[in-house]
């Protein structure tokens, strides 16, 4: 889900094997992407998975690091992480978001050999777009309350409204 210039593009580290299944970008139920989207004012009410196409309306995509679907991200290798990131880089070049919002600090850090890269605005570009990295809302990532996750998504809504 890209179109070209969008003002954030926001990318998952890979489909979980539910997401695959239903056809939408953060589709397992415990999933808490479109909850922190909402409570952090990048859309005005809680969208459903299935209605992903809305985003574009507003300026935002999704697309994923890696593309093949899995039970949890442990089961992707450093490979597929590197090769990913490649893809994304390109992904970003021909569509040209202002923003990139990688969801997942490891996701980050293995793909673009950024070992020691910490949450929030990134001191390089990536394909032209400015890097922000947010937590992976994965429900299966305890790290982050829905709180915790909305207060850093409405970091990156900030910083977009002000570039």
């Amino acid at each position: 889900m890209i179109a070209p210039g969008l003002k954030v593009l926001f990318c998952g580290i890979n489909p979980s094997l539910y997401t695959a299944a239903v056809g939408c970008h953060f589709g397992r139920p415990g999933n808490r992407f479109w909850p922190a989207l909402h409570a952090s004012g990048f859309t005005e009410r809680l969208l459903a998975p299935y209605e992903q196409g809305e985003l574009l309306a507003h300026g935002y995509g999704v697309t994923n690091v890696v593309e093949r679907a899995t039970a949890t991200a442990d089961e992707l290798s450093a490979r597929e992480f590197v090769e990913g990131g490649k893809r994304l880089e390109e992904r970003v070049r021909r569509y040209g978001p202002r923003f990139l919002a990688v969801l997942g600090i490891g996701a980050w850090r293995s793909a673009f050999g950024r070992p020691g890269a910490s949450l929030g605005l990134q001191p390089e570009p990536l394909g032209g777009a400015r890097v922000w990295v947010l937590p992976n809302p994965s429900g299966l990532n305890a790290h982050y309350r829905l709180e915790d996750l909305a207060r850093l998504f409405r970091e990156l809504r900030q910083a977009v409204e002000q570039a």
